[in-house]
């Protein structure tokens, strides 16, 4: 299948460049990764923020930066730092609804402030030799705020647009409104990806076929949850059993080796890490071996209860 895509959404705590890495190497199926947003905080980005988007770690992988400001000034910075970097693109967050966040009035929080939206993403006419895009929720605490935002993403030299049809009030409460994207589709002049709400093979051709105009759908706790779901649908068939399962295993084990090499935190640290996994992956699996690998309090526990988990799945 082509000239359709599928995207990997970043998620904070999640998504960081071993996952990418590891997620790419051992699954696959995925055009474009996403680097967890960059934000200005106390007037800097964060050591640990800065570790993630080391070019060097990322550049065999399709990876962009996304970055989450309130304001010309703090974008402006972003992206000089991530240009320094070696990055020519990057993905602006308008969408994220978290309160340390919004509060600031970044992501989704400037949709109710479409001069200040519109002020901020005039930056990016400074910076031609930068491909931007855009992810975005169709507004804040009302379904219309999107339409002036909208209008002025029709007018900048973007290579896409995705669009999280909630409201950012919402946070993940509720069910992605596709009735809201079906407008924005028919207005936007850009290509644009779906996100939201994504489990299956099925859903992605029933979006494919609802929207044929669709550049591509970008997967988040999706794909968390079914790691393998990308390449299925790229390549057109379900993993056996037995492939799929072995594909898990190596997908943990260089998780763990790799992460035991980048913590500084003694095993209790990298318990926590590895154990961050399982807020969403293999949701359908059996619970009480769910429930033994998150109440896990050594690292031989954690093993031993992920290892009987992966021979029943």
């Amino acid at each position: 299948m082509t000239g359709f895509e599928i995207h990997f959404a970043p998620l904070q705590g999640y998504t960081d460049c071993v996952y990418r890495k590891v997620h790419a190497a051992i699954f696959g199926g995925v055009d474009t990764y996403y680097t967890p947003f960059l934000r200005v905080e106390n007037g800097c980005v964060r050591s640990k923020d800065l570790r993630d988007i080391v070019h060097s770690d990322n550049s065999p992988h399709n990876v962009i930066p996304q970055l989450i400001a309130a304001n010309p000034d703090e974008l402006s910075y972003l992206t000089d730092l991530v240009v320094k970097e070696g990055y020519n693109r990057v993905d602006i967050n308008m969408g994220c609804p978290f309160p340390k966040q919004t509060r600031l009035k970044r992501g989704a929080r400037l949709l109710a402030f479409p001069e200040d939206a519109a002020k901020l993403l005039a930056c990016i006419k400074d910076y031609p030799s930068v491909s931007f895009s855009v992810k975005l929720r169709h507004g804040w605490d009302d379904c219309s705020q999107f339409e002036e935002t909208l209008a002025v993403l029709n007018e900048l030299p973007l290579t896409h647009v995705t669009l999280h049809p909630r409201l950012g009030i919402q946070q993940y409460k509720g069910q992605a409104d596709k009735d809201v994207f079906a407008r924005f589709y028919s207005l936007c002049r850009t290509p644009l990806y779906y996100n939201g709400d994504i489990g299956s093979v099925a859903e992605i051709n029933e979006l494919k076929e609802c929207f044929p105009n669709l550049a591509g759908v970008m997967l988040g706790r999706g794909l968390l949850a079914y790691p393998w779901l990308a390449s299925e649908w790229k390549q057109g068939e379900t993993l056996p059993v037995n492939e799929r399962r072995t594909k898990l295993i190596g997908f943990h084990e260089r998780l763990l080796d790799a992460y035991t090499s980048r913590l500084e935190g003694g095993e209790h640290q990298l318990l926590s890490k590895m154990q961050t996994l399982w807020d969403y992956l293999l949701p359908d699996a059996e619970k009480k071996l769910r429930k033994k690998i998150l109440k896990s309090t050594t690292l031989q526990q954690y093993l031993q209860a992920v290892s009987a988990l992966f021979a029943t799945y």
